[in-house]
Parts: structure tokens; sequence; C-alpha cells
């Protein structure tokens, strides 16, 4: 069965991952938001969240850079201090709505250090409210970990599931899933065990999207990068890091997803914007999709960091924000270098 929405999905899909532009993600729960707000002294307000995500989302120009937002439920519903609904101002700047559904990764039962994402329950109803509300797009995070004897067969079948679940109610309902199964960098693991997790994990998701009828021409995938361990004694640089991902992805996802719009993944903001470029630079003619960005605080932390709650701050925060995002918009095209980083933040 077809969705009603097929064509509009596909062509927001495509408007997602457009030249140059990249997805910004801002759907970190009110719990995550106000423990990064009190390691900066800012108070963990639901005002002072309004007032930093109205400081994202009206920055000048962002909408140059950035295709849409992925917001969080409170984010959605809220507007600017002058009573301008946040999905208005994102589509008034050219920008898509998106969502994320699901409520978060839980321990998976019956095994060690796993986890599995939840909120399949009550997600068809909720869908058909933010399509109301003007959201096109919907994302989904599955996390798998990389440790002694695990991921699982078990955790890897289970998160899919969860994906591809979750990915056939989004079409149905009218918005282009994100798909998102994020390998964790937590670890001393190799990139090397990294590349092969990965691999299997993105055949899984993959299989499991294709059960469950998902058209891959109507849906995002948004993948970690094939990375070394955070606590590996020995981390592959910039060309090795690139060169598996590529290789890892032209081995596992289909020639009919339009995109594929990376997580950052707790990588910094430099290393996300290199590893990105050098994709762009070097394979690009072997890509049958769009290779992109879909970062949080790869993008988010100079402006947060800037503005600590100080109203006086709000336009160099902002200044600051697109320059990550035009960054993150020339590694998207293979066009940056570590010469921009020291360029002046100027809209």
């Amino acid at each position: 069965m077809i969705s009603k929405y097929s064509e509009e999905l596909r062509n927001t899909a495509k408007a997602m991952v457009a030249e140059g532009k990249g997805i910004l993600a801002m759907d970190e729960s009110n719990g995550t938001c106000n423990k990064r707000f009190e390691k900066l002294g800012i108070a963990a307000t639901v005002e002072n969240r309004r007032t930093y995500r109205e400081l994202i989302l009206t920055a000048p120009d962002l909408g140059k850079y950035i295709s849409g937002a992925i917001l969080y439920d409170e984010t959605i519903r809220q507007s600017t201090a002058n009573g301008v609904s946040f999905v208005k101002v994102m589509q008034d700047s050219g920008m898509i709505p998106g969502i994320k559904v699901d409520t978060g990764a839980k321990d998976l039962v019956l095994r060690n250090n796993e986890k599995v994402t939840e909120g399949l329950d009550g997600l068809r109803d909720r869908i058909a409210e933010y399509y109301k509300m003007g959201a096109r797009f919907a994302k989904w995070r599955a996390v798998i970990t990389i440790g002694e004897g695990i991921p699982s067969d078990g955790c890897i079948e289970a998160n899919a599931h969860g994906l591809a679940r979750y990915a056939a109610l989004c079409q149905h309902g009218g918005l282009v899933p994100i798909v998102e199964p994020e390998v964790l960098i937590d670890g001393n693991h190799t990139i090397e065990r990294c590349y092969e997790v990965t691999e299997k994990t993105l055949h899984e998701v993959f299989r499991q999207l294709a059960v469950q009828n998902v058209a891959y021409d109507q849906m995002i995938l948004k993948p970690s990068m094939v990375i070394s361990g955070a606590d590996c004694a020995v981390q592959a640089n910039v060309e090795q890091v690139a060169t598996e991902t590529i290789r890892c992805l032209l081995n596992t996802v289909p020639p009919a997803v339009p995109g594929i719009a990376f997580l950052s993944g707790g990588q910094t903001k430099e290393k996300s914007s290199a590893h990105l470029n050098y994709m762009n630079a070097n394979f690009r003619s072997q890509f049958p999709w769009r290779v992109t960005f879909s970062y949080a605080r790869a993008i988010q932390q100079p402006a947060l960091d800037y503005w600590r709650g100080n109203t006086a701050n709000v336009a160099e925060a902002q200044k600051l924000l697109v320059q990550r995002a035009k960054l993150n918009s020339a590694a998207s095209g293979g066009t940056y270098s570590e010469e921009m980083e020291k360029q002046p933040a100027l809209v």
C-alpha cells in the first residue's frame, strides 16, 4: 500500500538534503537542555528554554544553511516573545519544521548494558497532531553500544524493528522519517570494530525497513560515522574515518535513499566538519545520495557558551550559530578548510 502523501514526502526529503544545507538537531529533551544550562549557570526554566530556542530559530540567515530543524514537543508548541509560533518562524525563514517522536532509550530486558528505544504506543495519533501543527518530518533515535560481548543480535534486531515500525507510521501520516541508528562513540573499540558493528546494524535496519514496506525514497538516514571509540588508544585520522564511513555506507544504503545526514555523536565541532568535508571532497562522485549533516552540539554549543542567558549576548551568539552552520554547509560541499575556523563570525 502506497502512502497518499508519497509525492509530498519525496519532495520534502529532497528539500531536507538540498545542496549546501543540513538539518539542525535541536530536539534535546527538557532534562538534557536543563543540564547544559546548569553547567553554564543558566537557570533551568521553561522561559529560558523558550528564549534560547527563539535565539536559534530567529538567527538571521540561518535558513541559508539549514533546511530544517528537529524540535522537541515543548518547542513545537512555543512562540517568540512577540507571539509568533516557532513553526511559522521556521516556515517564513524557509526551514522545514521537524519533530522528535521517540520517548527515549530504555534498558533492553534480559540483556546487559543494552538499550531499546520506545515510543510506538500512540505514535499514529501523535504523528497526526504534529502534521496538523506544521511538522513535515520526524526523528527516532536508536542507540547501539559497543562493549564486551555487545551489541547482541537481539539488541540490533529490536532497535531496527522499532525504527522500521516508526518509519512506516510516519510515511502513512505524512512525515518524512529520519531513521537514526547511532553506534555510540563511547568505549575503547577500534575503528575496525566500529565498522563491523555499523555495517551489521545498517544491514538489519534496511532489512526491517523493507519488511515494513517503507519507501526508501521518502526517508532520510541519520547514521553515526565509522570512528574509533573515544577511549581507544589509537585514534583513526580524518582520512581513515571518512574512507571507512563511505565504504560502509556504499555497502549498506540503497541508492534510492535521497540523503544521509550524519549525527556528530560526541565529536568536536571541528572534527565533525573535517570528516564530512573529506567525504564530500574525495568521494562525492561515488555517492548515489546527498551526504550532509544533522548536528546538535557541533552547531549550537558556541552560541550557548556565549549567550549564557544574557539578553545582551543574543546577537553575537546568533552570529556564532550561523557561522557554525555555514562551515558545515561548506563541508557538505567539500569546500571547508581549517583556515575557515579562524574567520570572524559575521552574518
